[in-house]
């Protein structure tokens, strides 16, 4: 499945190339204040893909048919002051526009040659840092099929004779 997150990567990479990060998601966000989780500084604004779970269903000979759950989150660092008054309120827009594009370019993108991505919720939500999350929730048709056949045998069955014994006590 690691394929669905390599084409989107790349897909989000070509439709927005001034996105600075677009990158599996493997806890970045949240390792911004823990010292002791070793990575890479994330830089914004960035995408960060996840698949979070894929429900199968057998479609016979050993394929399968799923839907799995994409997560795109757009983080945007925020450091404008866009109150009333302040004249840079377009700074709002300029975020909705970004998280707009981020689903354009995802909205019927087929990561694979199975169904397109299909937008079933978003939320959105700040982060420490003044970091605001445009979280995304997709999902898409996949397939997989077993090509190849492991025989195995069948396991060894172990009888075991059990003896009992009873003892009368006579009095």
């Amino acid at each position: 499945m690691e394929n669905i997150l390599c084409n989107i990567i790349q897909r989000i990479a070509e439709t927005m190339p001034d996105i600075s990060t677009v990158d599996e998601d493997y806890g970045q966000l949240e390792a911004i204040d823990k010292q002791d989780m070793d990575t890479y500084p994330l830089t914004f604004p960035a995408v960060l893909i996840s698949e979070t779970e894929t429900e199968w269903s057998n479609i016979g000979d050993l394929a399968q048919k799923g839907q799995a759950r994409i997560v795109a989150r757009l983080v945007i660092d925020c450091y404008d002051d866009t109150h009333y008054g302040s004249g840079t309120t377009e700074a709002i827009m300029n975020r909705a526009d970004m998280a707009d594009k981020l689903h354009k370019a995802l909205q019927g993108f087929r990561p694979l040659d199975d169904g397109p991505l299909i937008r079933e919720r978003s939320r959105f939500y700040t982060w420490s840092h003044g970091i605001k999350v445009y979280e995304q929730h997709y999902t898409v048709t996949v397939s997989q099929t077993v090509r190849e056949r492991v025989v195995s045998e069948p396991p060894h069955t172990v009888s075991l004779k059990v003896v009992s014994s009873v003892q009368s006590e006579s009095r």
